[in-house]
């Protein structure tokens, strides 16, 4: 059901879209970006009323902070307008006419709504489940908590303990936090006229510096020695092998973040296209078949969604395991005494 009433609000903003833009002049690359970019405004549907308009801040040093309603950059046919000097250009940047000032954009952008609506789901839903363990100790969970105490007693067990190993406990929390936001993120975003948070950049960008800086923060004397000075190789390998480890550093958590960032960028472009297909073609019978693929579509992200968020913390979780494991030494050295 959910996934017809997608179907249905993505048609409704595509022809907004076309309507806007002239009819049968239907740019299905514009339809597409308009959805998956962020935005100082959240479109719904036609009209002023399908619209939240959502807050700007700004800051810059000729006129200092500003804080005003984005519906400032519209006029009544939804045409972009500036407003008090301020300009908001095609890829949502605001700069000041004749002023070459910077400004500092603080604003709750659509992808910033959908972060705090996130953060909020999250919050009801997890006290919901530490009152219902509470409430149930000693007992068989019931309620929400029934549904989400399996799969963090899975994480904990068959994943985090397993790659991180002694004092995984002290990076449970971080970790499961990470799962769960990504997993909520990769959710709400297939909402109708939901945000495309966990597919931008920044958002991804952000949760693998987390990543980063814990993994390296927490890294022992093994896993610093390992990179600058591997053991076992010879001199003239080392000058080759150490400036590829100090990559890997960096590259780790890129793979993180681009992994998350495609995947789930893809997915909606997929979507949209296909439903896109039914303006270009204007066919019923195009219109049955765009519609069942993407009901299969979307099945797969629904599954995508899960897998994703798995992948992150589980490599988030190897790459800590890696950099706090202890040295072992191989069971065939021999103490020679000498040392």
């Amino acid at each position: 059901m959910v996934m017809i009433v997608t179907i249905v609000f993505s048609c409704l903003g595509m022809t907004t879209v076309r309507a806007a833009e002239g009819g049968d002049d239907f740019k299905p690359d514009e339809m597409i970006m308009h959805h998956v970019v962020d935005a100082h405004s959240w479109h719904f549907w036609d009209g002023h009323y399908g619209t939240l308009y959502l807050p700007v801040i700004v800051y810059s040093s000729d006129r200092g902070l500003d804080v005003f309603s984005s519906s400032n950059f519209y006029d009544e046919d939804h045409n972009k307008v500036s407003y008090d000097g301020y300009v908001l250009n095609d890829h949502e940047h605001i700069h000041l006419e004749g002023s070459e000032a910077k400004i500092w954009d603080f604003s709750i952008t659509k992808n910033v709504a959908m972060l705090f609506i996130n953060a909020i789901v999250m919050l009801l839903i997890f006290f919901a489940v530490a009152r219902g363990f509470k409430k149930n100790e000693g007992k068989a969970p019931s309620g929400i908590q029934s549904v989400f105490e399996p799969v963090i007693i899975y994480l904990r067990d068959e994943v985090i303990k397993p790659n991180i190993g002694h004092g995984y406990q002290k990076y449970l929390p971080y970790l499961l936090t990470l799962f769960f936001f990504i997993l909520f993120g990769n959710l709400l975003g297939l909402l109708p006229g939901a945000a495309n948070l966990t597919g931008n950049i920044a958002v991804t960008l952000t949760l693998a510096v987390f990543t980063f800086i814990i993994t390296n923060v927490s890294g022992n004397k093994h896993y610093w020695n390992h990179i600058f000075n591997t053991p076992g190789v010879p001199l003239p390998l080392k000058i080759i092998i150490v400036p590829v480890e100090i990559i890997g550093i960096f590259t780790k958590p890129i793979s993180l973040m681009i992994r998350l960032f495609v995947a789930i960028t893809a997915g909606h472009i997929v979507i949209l296209s296909l439903i896109g297909l039914v303006f270009i073609f204007q066919s019923y019978l195009v219109g049955v078949g765009s519609t069942l693929i993407v009901l299969f579509i979307n099945l797969i992200e629904l599954l995508v969604a899960a897998i994703q968020a798995y992948v992150f913390t589980m490599f988030s979780a190897l790459y800590i395991g890696l950099a706090t494991e202890e040295h072992h030494h191989d069971e065939n050295d021999v103490d020679t005494g000498l040392a």
